[in-house]
């Protein structure tokens, strides 16, 4: 294993690091002010092994992770903790997760730094600060109770990791989903998947549903966005092996990742692990270094999701993309096609599933994570107007 990148080196009383030159070496010397001693980590020789993540760095005295958030101080891992970048309330689907709580709210917090550098990266003002100055977002301090006091005032029914790749602040995340869990509050990952048996059997207690990010099915391509497409493959074998409910998303981009044979491959790959594995394709719109392909149509999503549901899928979503992809928005019992959850974007508009998750026209079970009691915060024929002013909503706390 290469080592890790290093970052600003540590001075001779491993406190004092040297003069920042740039924004993004700012911004690491204000992030390791907010550290803990991490969980996911072991020592070899007199360098450190982090776990968090597939890459496995191997870090010596005074450096960093390719991370840039994840250091060595005096024989120790030091990981983020006690801020956030990033903190809103607002639909589960919006994640995406459409067979967690359909119509509930996640209060979602995210911090900074990511392992891999997408040029396309929807969320790169955290993920990238600190390989990009033009990237920053406020952070701001705050504590587990105060986090999850503010997704019980907000209703929120679930308490999701996401933003910046949060395999990367797994204690973080770890800590806050504890007093989550105390709150009777499910808790979810949103992740890129490159992850570690390790880091998954750490948040295997805490956690109930985790979202992957498959890239798409070329290992080349996916070096050049910092990862490799076996790890990804393994953590969702590993994820659905755990028995956490699994969804994954494919951003479909115009001469990335959209060829007909690599979209199959996906959709073979993800049936080979289950065909009850949402399959969400949503649409890439140009961001922050990959201005020249073209934004995905509709007419693209609709494509790709027909060919997940001729693979053999049970359950593929066209996303981002309200009204235009047809049927592609909603879940449908696999068995009789009844229509169980009707959806606009985040909106559910229809919810048939019972109680106990079945269809109600041949009791069929649907797997996924039902409220016991109906759907939790699904408001039947709301106004467009107030659904969109409810999406999405910042977060002050108190």
């Amino acid at each position: 294993m290469r080592d890790a990148t290093p970052n600003p080196k540590l001075g001779a009383d491993s406190a004092a690091f040297v003069k920042p030159s740039t924004a993004g070496e700012a911004l690491a010397e204000v992030l390791r002010r907010h550290t803990a001693v991490g969980s996911l980590w072991r020592a070899e020789g007199e360098r450190i092994r982090c776990v968090a993540c597939g890459h496995r760095c191997l870090i010596g005295a005074g450096r960093s992770g390719i991370c840039r958030v994840r250091f060595n101080l005096d024989g120790q891992l030091r990981v983020p903790f006690g801020y956030v970048a990033g903190l809103q309330c607002d639909p589960v689907e919006k994640k995406p997760f459409y067979h967690v709580h359909p119509g509930s709210d996640a209060l979602t917090f995210g911090m900074m730094g990511c392992d891999f550098h997408c040029s396309y990266c929807q969320n790169w003002v955290t993920s990238q600060a600190l390989r990009d100055d033009a990237a920053l977002a406020p952070i701001q301090t705050i504590t587990p109770q105060q986090l999850v006091g503010t997704g019980r005032r907000l209703h929120a029914r679930l308490v999701v990791s996401s933003y910046n790749e949060p395999l990367i602040t797994a204690e973080w995340a770890v800590a806050v989903f504890g007093e989550a869990k105390k709150a009777g509050l499910d808790c979810a990952f949103v992740s890129n998947g490159n992850a570690t048996p390790e880091v998954l059997d750490f948040l295997r207690p805490w956690i109930v549903a985790y979202k992957i990010d498959l890239k798409g099915f070329d290992d080349k391509r996916y070096r050049t966005l910092g990862g490799t497409l076996a790890h990804v493959t393994e953590s969702i074998r590993l994820v659905h092996e755990r028995g956490l409910w699994l969804e994954v998303v494919t951003l479909v981009v115009p001469g990335f990742n959209d060829s007909e044979a690599e979209l199959r491959q996906i959709a073979q790959f993800l049936v080979s692990i289950s065909r009850d594995i949402p399959w969400h394709v949503t649409a890439f719109h140009k961001e922050h270094k990959m201005t020249d392909a073209p934004n995905t149509t509709a007419v693209q999503l609709i494509r790709t999701a027909e060919i997940g549901a001729a693979e053999g899928l049970r359950f593929v979503y066209a996303g981002n993309a309200p009204g235009q992809v047809g049927p592609w928005e909603n879940t449908y019992c696999p068995n009789c096609r009844e229509k169980l959850i009707d959806r606009f974007g985040y909106l559910v508009r229809e919810y048939k599933l019972t109680p106990d998750g079945k269809c109600p026209s041949c009791r069929t079970p649907i797997p996924g994570i039902w409220p016991p009691t109906g759907a939790l915060g699904v408001t039947i024929g709301e106004s467009m107007s107030d659904y969109y002013s409810r999406l999405p909503r910042g977060v002050k706390v108190n």
